[in-house]
């Protein structure tokens, strides 16, 4: 299963008041590991950043009028997302952003049920607790000290960690086993990812050959 961690960088609070999306970020990942392969766009907002925003996010109008417009990188955005189910955390805020600017250009906007919301899931694991991305990589002693300012791309490799770790799930582990054993024979262990990796055999010469030093050793050293 291919997942998309997704995150929005905005102008302001309420696209229904005329706010515009400023960056977005998508992270792939196959099983939660990440593939490599990364949607970044910072765009075009064609309006003013709000002070409030300006101080989240650190872009300013001046520097993002020279970007491309959303209807611009849409089609490269819908087509990066397409069948693969969404994280987001917070995602009223950030679909709505979304789905706001592609109704906008009249393309598909993003279906609901295609989407994940982290946050709702730290509500149900935390109830009464700030369940903020900031907060729950503190809970779980996640790095933030390259937050220095929001960024859509930092804050979906984060949220990667968050979303792993509110599913209890481990990162993965190499299982190593021989050329007579087949894949489908390695233990299926739950919550591990199992990748295969060929080991060399050992030559009997190279066996004996051990066996002496290791004698040759006991000897000098306990005799």
């Amino acid at each position: 299963m291919s997942e998309i961690f997704l995150d929005t960088e905005t102008t302001g609070l309420s696209y229904a008041e005329g706010h515009r999306i400023v960056e977005v970020a998508c992270i792939e990942t196959k099983d939660l590991i990440p593939t490599s392969k990364v949607f970044h766009k910072l765009v075009n907002p064609e309006r003013d950043v709000t002070q409030d925003a300006f101080a989240v996010h650190g872009y300013s109008y001046d520097f993002l009028k020279t970007k491309n417009k959303f209807s611009e990188i849409a089609d490269e955005l819908l087509k990066f997302i397409e069948g693969k189910k969404i994280i987001i955390h917070n995602a009223k805020f950030d679909l709505g952003f979304l789905n706001s600017e592609l109704k906008k250009c009249k393309k598909k906007i993003i279906s609901e049920n295609d989407v994940i919301d982290s946050l709702e899931l730290a509500r149900s694991k935390f109830p009464g607790t700030p369940n903020s991305l900031d907060a729950l990589c503190k809970k779980y002693n996640i790095d933030l000290s390259r937050r220095k300012k929001h960024n859509a791309l930092l804050d979906c490799e984060l949220l990667r960690e968050v979303y792993i770790n509110i599913l209890e799930q481990k990162e993965p582990k190499l299982s190593f086993f021989n050329n007579q054993v087949e894949k489908d024979q390695v233990p299926k262990i739950k919550n591990e990812k199992n990748y295969c990796k060929k080991v060399v055999s050992i030559s009997q010469e190279d066996l004996n050959l051990h066996k002496s030093f290791i004698k040759k050793e006991l000897k000098k050293n306990f005799y």
